[in-house]
């Protein structure tokens, strides 16, 4: 039980660190001051808890702990030295976001177990968990958010977190074990949903003007 609950801390925390350095990378591609690029930072970090948080009914998980509000401005730190010698903001955007999406969903899909909800309730948990965050960075810096658009992105968790849940509830494999294969898989179709260019059907309205 104890390995258990310091191996979830550690999702946490790489988790928070990963959207941190996500969500600065991305308000320094639209050249936000440092104070702005922080904010961008919590919000990505910490809104998708939040809101999982709210809605759960429980206390908000970074206001009763120090350890994340430090997370998240050693991840805005660490983004800036390594501006210092990596350019390729895309790449390392889409890296941390992929890591901090899947840390993110197994964590939420767990704090809904541990409500004893229903696995698809968790689920969506998880979803919110892993998404919300940039759904607040996107709009904070004035973009589409990615969940809206043609990347596979909340698909990647519902999969993923569908995965967990059968795993843990089917199988015998080891708690941590499950843990760690469900966030690679996520990654996994995230990295090839972009490498590949598979996208979710779009509608649109194939008219160049609306009408009145």
């Amino acid at each position: 039980m104890e390995i258990h609950h310091n191996f979830n801390l550690l999702i946490e925390v790489f988790g928070t660190l990963a959207f941190a350095m996500s969500g600065a990378f991305a308000a320094m591609q639209k050249r936000l001051d440092p104070f702005g690029v922080l904010i961008i930072a919590f919000v990505t970090s910490v809104g998708g808890g939040t809101l999982r948080d709210l809605l759960l009914g429980v206390p908000v998980f970074w206001m009763r702990d120090m350890l994340y509000p430090i997370t998240i401005f050693i991840g805005t730190v660490l983004a800036f030295i390594v501006k210092s010698f990596e350019r390729n903001f895309k790449v390392t955007l889409f890296i941390f976001d992929s890591f901090g999406l899947g840390l993110f969903t197994i964590i939420g899909i767990q704090k809904g177990l541990s409500q004893e909800l229903h696995p698809l309730i968790c689920l969506t948990l998880g979803t919110i968990t892993g998404c919300f965050g940039g759904i607040i960075r996107d709009t904070f810096l004035n973009r589409i958010p990615l969940i809206f658009r043609k990347e596979i992105y909340a698909t990647a968790c519902i999969v993923g977190g569908g995965i967990f849940l059968m795993l843990i509830q089917y199988t015998n494999l080891s708690y941590i074990i499950v843990q760690i294969t469900t966030i690679i898989l996520i990654v996994m179709i995230r990295t090839m949903a972009v490498k590949y260019q598979w996208q979710m059907p779009k509608f649109y309205d194939q008219r160049s003007n609306f009408e009145d």
